[in-house]
């Protein structure tokens, strides 16, 4: 097997033994007999678990990062966001591993992660929705607000149905957009809570912060 091919085979191996174990509980042993070579094999190309690792997950933002990328280019706003959706539920049902790596928290390598990819993917959202906002008339400040709440949504659809997969991904993907263009579609200009909502919660706390006014606080110890 020349370098180069089994470096690509290391970085396989690695992405299926991390996202099975995690990174803290994965070992350079497991890798190294996963891939069928010795220990040393493992440092020469990537200098160990942490140098396997970063690879791992640059080449998984990398690839998702650029589907995303791709997805929200275009014409029409609900086009795109449909777009969006699959292009991230495809990445889960074809790279379910890659995808199981970069949700966990240790996926931060080299001040790269997913969130970092959510935040890159939500300016192009925000983008989109000024665009709506200012043809409607809306106050387009607020848009960073409609495509964090969007992004969020998304991702944690996503993450849900990494285990569940029923319904299908496209199932899924209308749904997701249901929610999302038609909530767009009928925004109120200026919205508010219930009074009732705002009186409850912007009301002084009391003891121990009970809503209710109870005193949570315990009493004396009974015999």
């Amino acid at each position: 097997m020349t370098a180069a091919k089994r470096r690509q085979q290391l970085v396989e191996v690695g992405r299926q033994i991390f996202a099975e174990y995690g990174y803290d509980a994965a070992t350079v042993e497991e890798i190294a007999a996963a891939a069928n070579v010795s220990k040393p094999v493992v440092y020469e190309h990537f200098g160990g678990k942490e140098g396997l690792y970063a690879v791992v997950c640059d080449r998984e933002l990398a690839y998702l990062g650029a589907e995303i990328t791709e997805s929200l280019r275009g014409e029409g706003s609900r086009r795109r966001i449909e777009r969006a959706v699959m292009a991230l539920l495809r990445y889960v049902e074809e790279r379910t591993d890659g995808f199981r790596i970069l949700v966990r928290e240790s996926s931060t390598v080299g001040g790269s992660s997913y969130s970092t990819l959510l935040n890159d993917a939500t300016a192009s959202v925000t983008y989109i929705l000024e665009e709506e906002f200012v043809a409607r008339g809306f106050d387009p400040v607020t848009t960073a607000v409609y495509a964090q709440a969007l992004v969020g949504m998304v991702s944690g659809t996503a993450q849900w149905w990494l285990d569940v997969r029923a319904p299908c991904k496209e199932e899924v993907a209308a749904h997701i957009v249901n929610l999302c263009f038609n909530g767009l579609s009928h925004l109120e200009p200026a919205p508010t809570l219930e009074t009732g909502v705002l009186a409850e919660y912007n009301a002084p706390s009391s003891p121990e912060g009970d809503p209710a006014g109870r005193d949570l606080r315990p009493g004396p110890a009974q015999p």
